[in-house]
């Protein structure tokens, strides 16, 4: 059975590669969604990857994935730091999230160093840069077992 991984990335994350090259790279998002792509298919692994600077559509996003894939993997990017509602939906999803960060948050500012969303994400990866995507998906071929 074909696992199906989710892919959602938050605000400003459409911005990657000339948003503050010096902490988040010159890595194109979507020069990240070919190399997830990639990976998935040489996994044998369906994706969906999706990107929204709104937090509601986010949240619709998350309960979407009930019903349409395995496995979550989110970057929740400044959600990260304040977003009940993600919280919210995360924890009532009932399905594996992998948290993803480009850059090592515990290593940022105050402001960008407490992730609240990780408190119902199942594992977090962060520091990685662009390859922690390759990475989360990996996990996430592997968190999924026998699912579909």
């Amino acid at each position: 059975m074909t696992c199906r991984i989710a892919i959602l990335n938050g605000p400003n994350l459409n911005l990657l590669g000339t948003r503050e090259p010096h902490i988040y790279g010159l890595t194109t998002l979507a020069e990240i969604e070919i190399m997830c792509r990639s990976r998935a298919e040489a996994l044998g692994a369906a994706l969906t990857f999706r990107q929204s600077n709104h937090e509601g559509v986010l949240v619709d996003w998350i309960q979407e994935v009930r019903e349409d894939a395995d496995v979550l993997i989110i970057n929740p990017a400044a959600y990260s730091f304040r977003s009940v509602a993600l919280i919210d939906a995360m924890k009532a999803l009932g399905k594996p999230i992998i948290e993803l960060h480009v850059s090592n948050i515990h290593a940022r500012d105050e402001l960008h160093r407490h992730s609240i969303t990780s408190t119902a994400a199942t594992a977090v990866i962060c520091g990685l840069g662009p390859y922690g995507y390759v990475a989360a998906i990996e996990a996430a071929v592997h968190l999924a077992g026998g699912r579909r």
